[in-house]
């Protein structure tokens, strides 16, 4: 049965889906991704897939042309007559509009969500996601993976002495206090505002830092502009040391150099998007997700439970 999973890539994040491929000893499948010359995407698989077990692995990062590709490799693959289609997503993008908070904005987390069981998989693969109720949002079966074991991992082996992670904002809480409770750790709170989007001020911290070495758990670092606050705010109340951790690596705007001029003396992300072409500081390191990808596919594929993978 082994020989009957195929595994697809999209060009977003070429990087991890060879780790994956790597650890599940699975070659990629052959699929062509090119461009007409007005810059559409072509998208063709070029092997037999008829009754076969597919994975198409793609974050749906910026630019949209990721999200496009998606798509028309599901529709692809669905022609192709699969058997089963799992999309993969290391990164869910287009996540952080996933209520109507203000009047008359979109929720783009539920129209992606939408366009994605529309092109036709049977299953979703996430990690991370901005709000775990975008699970919801897909009227397919959908595994929500979690990287606080490799975080964890980590960590464990780096910080010595009185520890506290901290929630860069309320809704992140349950996953921080998750992470905290597994590091053996208190946990304290930025009560942060929002005046505009990619904006934010502290206001207060809940909780007791001084002394403690700081942890900022985060499922994403964007602009950066939250976190490096964050930090000032905590080393400002007399946090020993800061570090922090986010699980999604957007890093746009000025965020490298916000990061690399702030108290973090180490930020740890993770590969679910690709960072190969960024000159990252030296104080930013990526942790490889492919084995927590690898074990649910390999999971998904031969029928086992995924549930063991979110302990």
């Amino acid at each position: 049965m082994t020989n009957r999973l195929k595994l697809f890539a999209g060009l977003s994040n070429l990087p991890l889906s060879k780790k994956i491929s790597a650890y599940i000893k699975v070659p990629l499948a052959q699929a062509e991704l090119s461009r007409f010359s007005d810059g559409e995407i072509f998208v063709q698989i070029n092997e037999n897939i008829r009754g076969a077990d597919v994975f198409i692995i793609q974050s749906t990062n910026p630019p949209a042309e990721n999200l496009m590709e998606l798509l028309l490799m599901i529709d692809a693959a669905k022609r192709a007559s699969a058997r089963r289609i799992t999309a993969v997503l290391p990164y869910y993008g287009y996540a952080r509009a996933d209520r109507k908070d203000q009047p008359r904005v979109s929720i783009s987390a539920k129209l992606v969500a939408n366009l994605i069981t529309t092109a036709g998989p049977d299953r979703i693969l996430t990690m991370d996601l901005h709000a775990s109720q975008i699970q919801g949002f897909f009227d397919i079966p959908s595994d929500h993976l979690y990287s606080n074991r490799v975080f964890n991992a980590y960590f464990s082996k780096l910080v010595d002495g009185p520890l506290v992670v901290v929630a860069p904002d309320v809704g992140s809480v349950k996953m921080v206090r998750t992470f905290a409770k597994d590091m053996d750790a208190s946990l304290a709170i930025v009560d942060k505002r929002r005046p505009s989007p990619n904006q934010s001020e502290v206001i207060n911290i809940v909780g007791e830092v001084e002394g403690k070495t700081a942890i900022i758990r985060d499922d994403m670092v964007d602009t950066a502009g939250t976190l490096t606050r964050a930090a000032q705010a905590l080393k400002e109340r007399g946090a020993k040391a800061v570090l922090a951790c986010c699980t999604h690596p957007v890093l746009s705007g000025k965020a490298l150099e916000s990061i690399e001029k702030s108290p973090i003396t180490k930020l740890v992300v993770a590969d679910t998007i690709s960072v190969e072409a960024k000159k990252l500081p030296n104080k930013i390191e990526v942790l490889s997700m492919a084995e927590v990808f690898g074990e649910a596919i390999t999971r998904i594929h031969s029928e086992e439970s995924v549930s063991i993978l979110f302990d």
